[in-house]
């Protein structure tokens, strides 16, 4: 994909996708309740996905979760509470994407598992629950609260259907917070009884309730109109609709974050409007902590390095092991601009520039959507190619006809 940018400060109206971590958490539940009307389910990838694969399950003897991590993480679970028989697999990627922590527990649960292929690692066999595990008793469970907050809200969300319920503990620091809070506040929507104590949630058992639920717009992917109107020409502004600010969204982190680039935020009935504001001087640079919103970390990065703002980040240790090692990707890319994303230790990490420009590069994207996503912006820096666009169908399909009614120039490769 080429894109270009005829010049002038951005302005418009852009439509976001919705939240497909809202979506996908509301979709299990519903499936766990036995009902209710989901609005503003979004055509992203992933949440067409899930519920394709949910509609699916009560006949299949084989589902695929793709390249999807809360697909997978979300209907391990699921299936294995519902006593699903069958086989659950997924892309080659995703073949490679730890899942012995979930395993472990379901199993601890009486749920019966086994590993395909390699220990530890999808593909699996899903043999549904063991009676005989049945107990008044909660399911005493811990975990390291640092792993994928998707562990955690797949065990959470099943945790009703557990006889006795389940008492939760994470251990160590906890990271993804808002994710987990996210889960907790869409199960109290359907129904679900609930104690949080610390790093102790103890879910009651009992039945969902159906429930109506209109999710909000993706934060996730407002972050890249905050990377436009940040480097945008000065005067840059643009709307986006369904967003709210009273969110369960821990994304929504990123209209604090953008602040530090010349972003300012208002809300408004519906929507928030971002218009570019002059950079103030930095003292010294800044520190940002992605552990609870690490989807928000490549546009972080590549803004500031192609605005020559460094900034200091940390909390990107989930990184590794997304759709692709994405520290590395940032790396490898950053550097045909000018950009570096520097290892300081301790995961700490810096991102800065010398010499920042574009002028024609091939932007790698590693079958990673959010990549894509994180270095279109610098087409208002100068021309550039975006390799493997259509990654983006994942979580914002429209993205580039987004981009061209926004007034890009975008073409497709011959």
């Amino acid at each position: 994909m080429h894109l270009s940018w005829p010049g002038g400060p951005l302005h418009g109206t852009a439509q976001l996708p919705a939240s497909k971590s809202e979506a996908n958490r509301a979709l299990i539940l519903r499936a766990l309740a036995g009902g209710g009307i989901l609005g503003n389910l979004s055509d992203a990838n992933d949440t067409q996905l899930m519920l394709r694969l949910l509609a699916a399950a009560p006949d299949a003897a084989e589902l695929s979760a793709e390249d999807a991590g809360t697909v997978m993480r979300f209907l391990t679970a699921y299936l294995t509470v519902t006593n699903w028989r069958g086989r659950l697999t997924g892309t080659a990627r995703m073949q490679e994407r730890p899942i012995a922590v979930l395993v472990d527990a379901l199993r601890q649960a009486g749920g019966q598992l086994t590993y395909l292929h390699n220990e530890g690692y999808p593909p699996l066999a899903i043999e549904g629950f063991s009676a005989a595990d049945k107990t008044a008793e909660p399911t005493a469970l811990a975990v390291r609260g640092d792993i994928s907050s998707q562990y955690i809200s797949a065990l959470l969300m099943v945790g009703p259907r557990l006889p006795g319920g389940l008492c939760l503990t994470l251990t160590g620091h906890v990271g993804s917070r808002p994710y987990i809070d996210m889960t907790l506040a869409l199960m109290r929507r359907f129904g679900a009884d609930f104690a949080v104590e610390g790093n102790v949630l103890t879910v009651q058992p009992g039945a969902y309730q159906p429930t109506d639920y209109v999710v909000e717009s993706d934060w996730s992917a407002a972050s890249y109109w905050y990377a436009l109107v940040a480097l945008g020409a000065a005067g840059s502004e643009i709307t986006l609709p369904g967003l709210r600010r009273e969110s369960l969204q821990g994304d929504q982190a990123i209209a604090r974050m953008m602040t530090l680039f010349g972003v300012e935020t208002t809300f408004q009935t519906g929507a928030v409007h971002l218009r570019q504001v002059p950079l103030r001087v930095a003292a010294e640079i800044p520190v940002l902590d992605f552990a609870d919103c690490p989807d928000l970390a490549q546009t972080v990065a590549v803004v500031a390095a192609a605005l020559g703002r460094p900034v200091e980040m940390r909390g990107l240790e989930s990184l590794r092991i997304k759709e692709t090692d994405r520290i590395a990707a940032l790396q490898t890319e950053l550097a045909k601009f000018g950009g570096d994303l520097r290892d300081l230790g301790a995961g700490r990490f810096r991102a800065e520039s010398a010499g920042f420009g574009v002028s024609g590069q091939l932007v790698a994207t590693y079958h990673d959507h959010r990549m894509a996503m994180a270095f279109a912006p610098l087409a208002l820096r100068g021309p550039l190619a975006i390799e493997a666009p259509m990654v983006v169908r994942k979580s914002y399909p429209q993205f580039w006809r987004e981009l061209a009614k926004a007034g890009f120039a975008v073409s497709e490769a011959d």
